[in-house]
């Protein structure tokens, strides 16, 4: 068993509930690795708690997660040599320091801009705007909506889908969508937001997990 599989394994054995989504995760495990092996940036978006959420997801891949990510030269000595001679040997401290990052975006972060765009064009385009700007084909979007209902986040995926994006959803039991928006949907038990996002979680650590192991190796 890879490192990277047993990110999955580990998953599914800690969280049984995780069983009949298992085929789903495994998916989007693949998507999230291949969009990062090919350059594409990975978008996320959500409402609410699952804006933490995409916050947090991005977090675990724009810097190390579990993994140590040291840079690889030339990259490493262009930075070494240039920090340091710009700011000393705080800039010499600063370029041993960095490390790799993987291309990235929450669509939640920047509150100037998503109330711009709801001001002026309706929540409902807060993150399908951004995604014109932004998105590019080969990447992927990643949504999260407990309900599958969120219009801001339906609107992201179409707008996505158009642009030739790849789309995968985080959502709860039942959720009606419309056919073909999403590439891969991994739906988690649980009554209430609370409970799906609980479940959320451990998923989007043991997909981000598995691509920077995949990247590792």
């Amino acid at each position: 068993m890879t490192e990277a599989e047993g990110h999955i394994v580990r998953l599914l054995a800690r969280r049984p509930e995780l069983a009949e989504a298992e085929s789903s995760i495994r998916s989007l495990a693949g998507l999230l690795a291949g969009c990062l092996r090919d350059g594409g940036t990975i978008l996320a978006c959500g409402n609410g708690g699952s804006a933490a959420d995409a916050d947090h997801m991005v977090c675990e891949l724009a810097k190390g997660f579990l993994l140590p990510r040291p840079l690889q030269n030339p990259l490493r000595d262009t930075l070494v040599r240039t920090l340091e001679r710009t700011l000393g040997p705080a800039g010499l401290g600063l370029a041993r320091r960095l490390q790799v990052g993987y291309r990235a975006v929450s669509l939640c972060s920047n509150s100037a801009l998503l109330t711009a765009i709801a001001n002026d064009q309706g929540p409902d385009a807060v993150f399908a705007q951004q995604i014109l700007g932004l998105g590019r084909k080969g990447d992927l979007l990643v949504c999260l909506s407990t309900s599958g209902k969120s219009m801001s986040v339906l609107a992201a995926a179409a707008t996505a889908k158009s642009l030739g994006l790849s789309t995968a959803l985080l959502t709860g039991p039942g959720a009606a969508l419309p056919a073909g928006l999403f590439d891969v949907v991994v739906s988690v038990p649980g009554t209430n937001a609370g409970e799906i996002q609980d479940l959320h979680r451990p998923v989007y650590h043991a997909v981000c997990a598995f691509a920077e192991a995949v990247r590792a190796g």
